[in-house]
């Protein structure tokens, strides 16, 4: 089977290097859609072997990834951006998927780095070339409108997903993504989606979402409550559970919030895109002192993914208020050697130790708090070091 590569990019000369890398040696062809770099995109492209065409942006996503598609020749086509690679391991299993004769999809584990608390999405970045599939959507631009409709005229076809993790996305970063310009543009073209299509659950829960984040909750809720209404798919009803707990939890409505964490994790979908249900739920149950059903909660997490940092400090935690200091440790050193600027896990640490009368490491801990704190121009840092003042440990 042919594996085809197909990509749209601006002004990527920073990450492209990495995402080629990623796939020279895996794929046999690489399209590279440019729409309007200034840069040395294209100029990178073209030395790992690419074929480039260019594109006029036109403000929708769904028309450039179309364009791409034009230019491919392979049974399967892989896609992904510029911020994204490859995970080398998983390439032998992509290779013996695309073998079998009666798939159509694979979607494949995307795993954010830097994402606390919903670290992994299944997305279809991974066809078959097939004249009735293409991108639709002009901001979350995805093929799955089509694959639906093919499947309902040509049943035989199968849809599989790969469990492992398949694509890294280097490009979480909260400062980026909650920037106004963004946000502006992602709110336009999701609200001129939704005008003509305004029961439609995917937008609503993305669009729900993102009011939310911005501080419009009324509507946030709205939207997210009428994507319950008419949702079918699993992965869409356990967005749309998830963010309704998200925004009970700041609403301090926490009955419904646990609610719909339980609605959620219940949901048939891969374990791990589950992990930011089941962490809020877990910390729902400590704070209401439920510490039991909370450690076994938090527990189940991290036997989903061992490496889910949170996890780890808030079961710490959990472990904490149950008096058992010395498991505690061990979970706030896991976190922190999973994420070394953890502020929060070397400051629950230094209470820990302090309890412990391990004033020396305990300061030290907190000295390491403070400085992350700072780094990342939180409030907490100055907090810390008026409790440590008055306490006379600084």
């Amino acid at each position: 089977m042919q594996l085809s590569f197909c990509i749209i990019v601006k002004n990527e000369a920073e990450n492209l290097p990495r995402c080629l890398s990623s796939v020279q040696n895996v794929v046999d062809e690489m399209v590279v859609l440019d729409t309007g770099s200034s840069d040395r995109t294209i100029e990178i492209a073209k030395s790992f072997g690419a074929e480039v065409h260019s594109f006029e942006w036109r403000n929708d996503f769904s028309a450039a990834r179309n364009e791409s598609l034009k230019y491919v020749h392979g049974d399967w086509i892989l896609v992904l951006d510029a911020d994204e690679v490859l995970v080398p391991e998983i390439v032998p299993t992509l290779k013996q998927a695309i073998a079998q004769d009666d798939y159509l999809v694979f979607n494949l584990v995307r795993q954010e780095i830097g994402a606390a608390q919903s670290p992994y999405s299944l997305i279809s970045r991974l066809f078959r070339r097939h004249p009735e599939i293409w991108f639709s959507r002009p901001y979350h631009a995805m093929i799955d409108d089509q694959v639906e409709a093919l499947l309902k005229r040509e049943p035989h076809w199968k849809i599989g997903a790969i469990s492992e993790v398949a694509i890294l996305h280097e490009g979480y970063q909260a400062d980026v993504i909650a920037g106004r310009d963004k946000v502006n543009k992602a709110r336009s073209t999701m609200e001129g989606f939704l005008a003509t299509h305004p029961n439609d659950p995917y937008v609503c829960s993305k669009l729900g979402a993102l009011y939310v984040q911005i501080g419009e909750t009324a509507k946030g809720i709205e939207l997210l409550e009428r994507g319950l209404s008419t949702v079918e798919d699993a992965a869409t009803q356990y967005e749309l559970h998830y963010h309704l707990g998200s925004v009970h939890v700041q609403l301090n409505e926490i009955e419904q919030a646990a609610h719909h964490y339980q609605q959620a994790i219940q949901q048939p979908i891969l374990p791990k895109l589950k992990l930011g249900a089941v962490n809020n739920l877990a910390s729902l149950l400590k704070d209401a002192g439920d510490l039991q059903n909370a450690q076994i909660l938090f527990q189940q997490a991290l036997k989903i993914d061992p490496n889910f940092a949170i996890a780890h400090c808030n079961l710490g935690a959990t472990l904490k208020a149950m008096g058992q200091f010395s498991s505690a440790i061990a979970h706030y050193n896991q976190a922190i050697a999973l994420n070394p600027n953890y502020a929060e896990a070397y400051q629950n640490l230094g209470v820990v130790l302090l309890k412990l009368g391990q004033v020396p490491e305990s300061v030290a801990a907190f000295q390491t708090a403070i400085d992350l704190h700072q780094q990342q121009n939180s409030p907490e840092a100055e907090r810390l070091q008026q409790g440590l003042r008055e306490m006379g440990l600084l």
